[in-house]
Order: C-alpha cells, then sequence, then structure tokens
C-alpha cells in the first residue's frame, strides 16, 4: 500500500490523521510516516501504519487496514 503525503486517513478506531511526511530513522534506517493526531506529531513504522487491522483481537471493524485513505490532498508538498 502506498502511503501519500499530505492524505487523510482515518484510523480504524475512527479518528482521522494528515500525513506531513515520511521519515528516515537515523539509527536503523527505517521508513516512519509523520501524520498528525489533534495537535501532536507521531511517526509509526510504515509497516505498522499499513498493517492490516487485527481481526481477532478487534473482530466488529469493518475497515480492513490500520490506517485507510480517505482523501487524497494533490497539492501537498
Amino acid at each position: 500500500m502506498e502511503v501519500i503525503v499530505g492524505g487523510t486517513y482515518r484510523h480504524f478506531k475512527g479518528t482521522l490523521h494528515k500525513v506531513i511526511c515520511l521519515a528516515r530513522h537515523s539509527e536503523t534506517q527505517e521508513i516512519l510516516v509523520v501524520y498528525t493526531h489533534g495537535n501532536d506529531f507521531w511517526a509509526r513504522p510504515i509497516d505498522m501504519f499499513t498493517s492490516l487491522v487485527d481481526k481477532e483481537k478487534y473482530p466488529n471493524v469493518k475497515q480492513d487496514y490500520r490506517f485507510e485513505l480517505v482523501e487524497e490532498n494533490v497539492n501537498a508538498s
């Protein structure tokens, strides 16, 4: 799954988040997704950001992925 910088994503629990950028961890070289949650900035490994929802733990969740794109901002820089 491609992560769109500037895109708005819905977390499987219902909250909306805007992706600010992709970053590289200085020690592990792992790609991180930097996104907003309220007025805070958060970073999560891209593999976790794009992972499937654990349907055994959350059987009533309709969404397939932890974060799903709901709006693509084509004017993002």
